[in-house]
């Protein structure tokens, strides 16, 4: 379902006027940073999953960018997302801030334009299927790298990084699999086309290291929760085989949430079921999200509706 409303540059305008003009220099060269956030419906009323820690690297990844002088807080923007959603009346939905390099010279020079900011908000289901969290999906390892961290900035959410997760994902869904696995420069696992990925093994969960993957905000939940139900938690250097012989595998991201992993190039994971651990840190999480989980205070920011 659309939204009546989005958030453009301090105000909110009806849906069919938050238009940008053919020559912005984020529509030709993928200038612009941009945020994924959930609002969940709880027994409390709307609540954003981390709204301050999305806000606060959204403008990181502004910064990292380059751009000076942006004229939003962190506070500011904040308040845009719950004045979009109160705005709009949704209980639960997807929200998507982008600031984009807009007016001034179609340049290369990114001090030749200014930032702008827009909010949308829209209802939004289940990313991978809405039977994706129950019964798992199948991935290949894609032919595709994940950018080399001085090609562009790994640590950023920037929008033209992206045409090299959208080739992955759809040569993986032309292959008949729901996702893509994407090997670092070096030939490591380093994540999927939009979510972090785990392999757990021997009653413990590894991921890859920070160093060429994008810090998830759904990623450092899961680590949480994980050490709150006692299970080990491990960053290091993992294969593509490494994944193949794994107890079980799942991949966690704000669109995605947590997706059980059953196949990956024609390869059974475990049993080729749901594993026992996955489903732990599932319940956890889904706990969290609607309020009812321990960690529910401190990381969701309730919306007041009219």
């Amino acid at each position: 379902m659309k939204s009546e409303y989005i958030w453009m540059d301090g105000k909110l305008v009806p849906f069919e006027q938050a238009t940008v003009h053919f020559l912005t220099p984020a529509l030709h060269y993928g200038l612009a940073v941009f945020e994924g956030i959930r609002c969940y419906k709880t027994d409390k009323g709307p609540a954003v999953f981390r709204l301050k820690e999305h806000i606060d690297r959204l403008l990181m990844s502004i910064h990292a960018f380059g751009v000076q002088n942006f004229p939003y807080s962190s506070e500011e923007l904040c308040y845009a997302v719950h004045q979009t959603i109160q705005a709009n009346k949704f209980s639960s939905c997807y929200i998507r801030p982008l600031i984009y390099m807009s007016d001034g010279l179609l340049s290369l020079n990114i001090d030749a334009s200014r930032p702008a900011v827009g909010i949308a908000v829209w209802e939004w289901g289940k990313l991978l299927g809405e039977e994706s969290a129950s019964k798992g999906i199948k991935m290949i390892v894609s032919s595709f790298t994940r950018l080399h961290p001085n090609v562009n900035l790994t640590k950023a959410k920037i929008s033209g990084n992206y045409a090299n997760s959208v080739m992955a994902k759809t040569l993986a869904t032309r292959l008949g699999a729901d996702e893509a696995v994407m090997l670092d420069p070096e030939g490591f696992v380093a994540e999927c086309t939009g979510e972090n990925i785990f392999m757990v093994r021997g009653g413990k969960i590894y991921t890859p290291s920070r160093t060429t993957i994008l810090e998830g905000i759904t990623r450092d939940a899961i680590s949480v929760l994980a050490q709150d139900l006692g299970i080990e938690f491990i960053e290091e250097s993992l294969t593509r085989d490494q994944l193949y012989i794994a107890d079980e595998i799942f991949i966690c991201g704000t669109a995605a949430e947590v997706i059980p992993v059953i196949e990956i190039d024609f390869r059974k994971i475990g049993d080729g079921q749901v594993g026992l651990i996955t489903k732990k840190v599932q319940k956890s999480f889904t706990e969290t999200i609607h309020g009812k989980g321990q960690r529910s205070k401190e990381w969701l920011s309730f919306v007041s509706m009219p």
